[in-house]
């Protein structure tokens, strides 16, 4: 056993190592969407394709290989759930896949998302699709070639997605997705058929930005981001990322005329960060203080934004408040305002969609990417594919490609196999939402008295400190009872949205 124990700290030490690199590439990352000057985008590129390709041949080492072939069999991995069985089991796994790519590959791929990611932004600011068009279709070859690299038994979308949904199948995504899509459908028609809708305009009218971000920042503080341990910054497409184990950044963007854009982007990353600084810190850059998948992650986010957040109950807490942060609120009713930013309503943004019918932005990214990777759709097409796809789905087309195919930072990144996790993330949310509930015997008293630490330390105590010991499949049904479904999420939509619409 002793000798086991040795290989086992070699292999944690290596890993500790590989952490240090991988959140200074993070640091880099966050600087470069946040604070960079502009003219220092190439050389940040030189400095992310350097750090990528130090990443994986450390990820790929000979040696760590053997160390893990070693451990796989030893007493340590019996246990595949325990704090080193995951470990070793985890560590495997992606030595095993990385260990298929090409560094020339995996530099190239950093190299062109650096570049385009920022191609992208300037286009999306011109809505000129054309200047983006080149880098997009190069971002796709490697994509396919990396595909190709890693293998695949069904569809080449298969290797893809495994880097953001570990053991998921393109197969199995298309039929959960698809029978959400069949429950969905009949509920946003007959939304429409109801014909009732919420006064829209008293979120249009003048929020200060600096007044929003005092009050998003209190809010956030509230349901339990550290900001001792976090912070928050604006960028073009909001995100989270976390560069080491006490050191979380969430990001927004403000639109001084729209109340919901910075609000609820503020609440949706505070939902990740929740979760980055609910691991165990002792296990940083270790698979038990790692998350499970981002489904598991997008399902904190959605969770805090959606169950949380666009409930009456939080708002009975906060609406005041809100009141004396913005004047424009002070003549708008508690229900006037609750129905207004729960209404139902095709639109072109995806980030700001209502729940009902925001999933159907994602099947239409899901389907268009997986034809992009197979070639079925020429890059030089897309556009049109995008508003037919809009029009079919929707029934709404973008006036312009910035509100339509150029709206979102994914593809440019490179994050291919990316979206139908925030599908699966809303699913998730809704069945743990479900069963907190249940488990804590209702949560709407406690949000209308401000208190949300029961729900955190549950989610904490349940899904973040459980870290990668087991897949999310095993974890939903450990914490829910059951596998994943649609149903909770359908009954959440219905039991709000069927009294505000009359239904």
């Amino acid at each position: 056993m002793k000798s086991y124990e040795q290989t086992f700290e070699r292999v944690v030490g290596h890993a500790r190592e590989t952490a240090l690199w991988v959140t200074t590439e993070s640091a880099l990352g966050w600087d470069e969407r946040t604070k960079m000057p502009t003219a220092a985008a190439p050389y940040r590129t030189e400095q992310i394709t350097f750090l990528a390709g130090v990443i994986h041949h450390r990820r790929t080492d000979a040696e760590l290989g053997r160390w893990l072939a070693e451990l796989s069999e030893s007493p340590l991995a019996a246990d595949p759930t325990s704090d080193s069985g995951a470990t070793i089991r985890h560590l495997k796994r992606d030595y095993d896949k990385r260990v298929k790519l090409p560094q020339s590959l995996v530099e190239e791929l950093a190299r062109t998302a650096s570049v385009a990611q920022h191609v992208w932004q300037d286009a999306r600011a011109r809505d000129d699709f054309s200047s983006f068009r080149e880098v997009l279709g190069k971002m796709f070859v490697l994509k396919r070639a990396q595909a190709d690299a890693l293998g695949y038994t069904g569809s080449p979308y298969d290797a893809l997605l495994d880097d953001y949904e570990p053991d998921e199948s393109t197969a199995n995504v298309a039929r959960v997705l698809a029978e959400l899509r069949d429950a969905l459908v009949p509920l946003v028609a007959a939304i429409a058929d109801s014909r009732r809708s919420p006064d829209e305009m008293i979120l249009a009218r003048h929020f200060p930005e600096a007044a929003q971000q005092r009050f998003g920042s209190m809010v956030a503080a509230k349901i339990g981001f550290d900001f001792g341990r976090g912070r928050l910054d604006v960028t073009a497409h909001p995100f989270c990322t976390s560069l080491g184990p006490h050191d979380c950044r969430i990001t927004t963007r403000f639109d001084e005329q729209f109340f919901p854009t910075a609000l609820f982007g503020i609440l949706h990353e505070a939902g990740h960060g929740i979760y980055d600084q609910g691991l165990r810190t002792e296990w940083h850059g270790l698979p038990p203080g790692e998350a499970i998948s981002l489904g598991i992650h997008e399902s904190q986010s959605r969770l805090w934004e959606n169950l949380v957040a666009r409930s009456r109950p939080f708002w009975q807490h906060f609406f005041p408040m809100a009141q004396q942060a913005f004047p424009a609120l002070a003549d708008v009713e508690l229900d006037d305002f609750f129905f207004a930013i729960n209404h139902v309503r095709p639109s072109l943004i995806r980030v700001e969609a209502d729940e009902a019918t925001y999933n159907l932005h994602i099947l239409i990214r899901f389907e268009l990417e997986q034809a992009l990777l197979a070639g079925d759709l020429k890059v030089a097409d897309l556009p049109a594919a995008w508003n037919e796809k809009y029009h079919e789905y929707l029934g709404i087309t973008p006036p312009d490609d910035a509100d339509g195919v150029l709206q979102d930072i994914h593809w440019a990144a490179g994050l291919v196999g990316y979206f139908p996790t925030y599908s699966l993330g809303n699913l998730y949310a809704s069945q743990f939402f479900a069963a907190a509930d249940a488990e804590l015997g209702g949560l709407g008293k406690q949000f209308a008295a401000g208190q949300f630490a029961e729900l955190r330390h549950w989610l904490g105590e349940k899904i973040h400190s459980q870290g990668q010991r087991f897949t999310a499949a095993q974890l939903i049904e450990r914490v829910s009872g059951k596998p994943l479904s649609h149903r909770p999420l359908i009954e959440h939509l219905r039991g709000k949205l069927a009294p505000l619409y009359q239904l």
